[in-house]
């Protein structure tokens, strides 16, 4: 492993990083979700076992604004031990001053300087084996069904610097199903050992990169074209229900008969399609 000065024009992720706020707005996010979506689910086999004494790396698509709060609540909710962080584009960041303190880090994107300072920052990060780096390795908005995926090259180049990564694909993708509020869905992939694949070329490494992403993002889309929950692991729990003054006005109906109400539209639908 390539060990990496400190440059003092480079901020310093792990030392602004407080878990005192990572644990405040992982609450944020987890009630936003929660508002927001009907469930927040893990497509099984759920979330993957890493080695304690190693560094991890998790790459993923980006097709939403909401893979940010995705990414928090799965760092917070699945892997509560490891130090999460993850780069974001500069000019949002300045937007968003506090996610300084949460781990998110600077980068200016589609520069020469950009790249340098991510390979700099990443890599006196993942120095520490209990970091966890969280990265939309598409770099901009791309919708799930895109093809090839096109992931940015310098993850390949990150991990030839620490061959005792471990490396987990994620896919993410959001769906509508039965009810009013869309599905947030995730599916991890099968973990790469960096060290047993240390002597490929960085070519290779993007192809294998490439690869385990759209195997991962495949068998998501799969999963989501099922429409099945019993193939996921809830995360969260959402709202269900239409909501406002029709939703009061089913639940005191269901009262005075002395039923028990669900909103759900899924529980209308198993009543024979009685929505009220």
């Amino acid at each position: 492993m390539t060990r990496e000065r400190p440059d003092p024009a480079l901020p310093d992720p792990a030392a602004l990083r407080s878990e005192r706020m990572v644990r405040f707005f992982s609450g944020v996010m987890r009630r936003a979700m929660r508002r927001s979506f009907h469930g927040v689910r893990i497509a099984a086999p759920g979330i993957p076992e890493v080695p304690a004494d190693k560094p991890v790396l998790v790459y993923c698509n980006h097709p939403s604004w909401w893979d940010a709060a995705f990414l928090i609540v799965l760092a917070g909710q699945c892997f509560p031990d490891r130090r999460g962080f993850g780069p974001m584009d500069a000019r949002a960041l300045q937007q968003y001053g506090f996610m300084k303190r949460i781990g998110l880090f600077p980068v200016v994107p589609d520069t020469p300087a950009g790249a340098i300072a991510f390979m700099k920052t990443a890599t006196r990060l993942l120095e520490d084996p209990a970091s966890m780096l969280w990265v939309t390795a598409q770099g901009r908005f791309t919708d799930v069904r895109v093809r090839p995926a096109g992931l940015r090259g310098g993850l390949a180049h990150l991990i030839l610097r620490h061959p005792r990564l471990t490396i987990l694909p994620l896919a993410l993708e959001y769906a509508y199903w039965d009810e009013k509020l869309p599905e947030a869905l995730c599916r991890f992939g099968t973990a790469i050992d960096g060290a047993a694949f240390s002597d490929l070329p960085v070519t290779e490494w993007q192809a294998l990169l490439e690869l385990r992403l759209t195997d991962t993002m495949d068998a998501l889309a799969a999963d989501a074209m099922a429409r099945d929950p019993a193939a996921f692991q809830p995360l969260l729990e959402g709202r269900t229900g239409i909501g406002g003054i029709y939703d009061l006005w089913r639940r005191a109906r269901h009262w005075t008969r002395g039923k028990r109400f669900d909103p759900s539209h899924s529980a209308a639908t198993r009543r024979g399609g009685d929505l009220p």
